[in-house]
């Protein structure tokens, strides 16, 4: 795979040729990681209580709350069975409830998050384990955010 396919330097539009693709490729191992990063907590072997796609429909949802529409669009097309929870308009009804409200919270309002957070995952039968999973989809995707975007500034964009 091209360092140029990774998601994140796709998602931020970054091509082969240009100043940012020559400052790209001094720095190629970040974005390789990147990318081996987003495929460990975006599609792991072990998924634990989170399937690949409510796991992307999650990342969806991050980007959109970030105003990333674009890495949005990216993890919204894999969100399968889950796709109405990239929706941030959707709180998850009484089946994905308690992870909706944890996961807007720990995307937005990081600092706000209390142990009853944390025993009301594990009150709905969510692992210790699945919710370190959890926190570190969450922790990616917002570094991920924060990555296109740079790169997206460096090319003059806004958006």
């Amino acid at each position: 795979m091209s360092v140029f396919a990774t998601t994140t330097l796709s998602v931020a539009g970054i091509g082969e040729v240009g100043t940012v693709a020559e400052a790209v490729l001094t720095r190629s191992n970040i974005f390789e990681m990147t990318q081996a990063a987003e495929d460990a907590v975006l599609r792991p072997q072990d998924i634990g209580a989170f399937p690949h796609d409510l796991r992307a429909a999650l990342a969806s949802r991050i980007a959109t709350q970030a105003d990333d529409a674009e890495l949005a669009a990216y993890y919204a097309k894999f969100a399968g069975i889950f796709a109405d929870l990239a929706d941030p308009l959707n709180n998850g009804g009484p089946e994905h409830g308690t992870l909706i409200a944890f996961v807007d919270k720990a995307a937005n309002a990081t600092k706000d998050i209390t142990a009853s957070d944390i025993s009301d995952l594990q009150n709905g039968g969510v692992l210790d384990a699945d919710i370190v999973k959890l926190c570190e989809l969450v922790a990616f995707v917002a570094f991920q955010v924060r990555v296109a975007a740079g790169l997206r500034l460096m090319q003059g964009r806004t958006s």
